[in-house]
């Protein structure tokens, strides 16, 4: 997900509390489930929501509510998002490789 808050990924809510939380009914979650947008972890039969997948849902909901996006646009809005993250975070790595190996060569002088 794009955001600058820490998010946590432990699942701790189960659908009817998020539901709540997100102002969806349970089936939306499910429907959001089904087709991919979302990936609750399971204990048994019980879905289990972290805050990170809440934050998830309200960018859906913002997308869908407020920007009118369907949900194959939004499908697509979040792999991008998705992508990005991932580059960004491949960035990170690349980046304190690169200053780990700077101050190696430094020191080296």
């Amino acid at each position: 997900m794009h955001n600058d808050m820490p998010t946590s990924h432990e699942p701790l809510y189960v659908i009817s509390i998020v539901a709540k939380k997100v102002e969806v009914h349970p089936q939306t979650l499910r429907t959001y489930e089904r087709l991919g947008l979302i990936h609750p972890k399971r204990r048994g039969h019980i879905r289990l929501f972290s805050d990170a997948d809440i934050q998830r849902l309200l960018q859906i909901k913002r997308l869908k509510d407020d920007l009118g996006v369907n949900l194959a646009g939004i499908e697509v809005i979040l792999n991008l998002l998705d992508r990005i993250d991932e580059l960004q975070q491949e960035v990170d790595r690349v980046r304190a490789q690169a200053k780990r190996r700077l101050k190696r060569i430094s020191q080296e002088w």
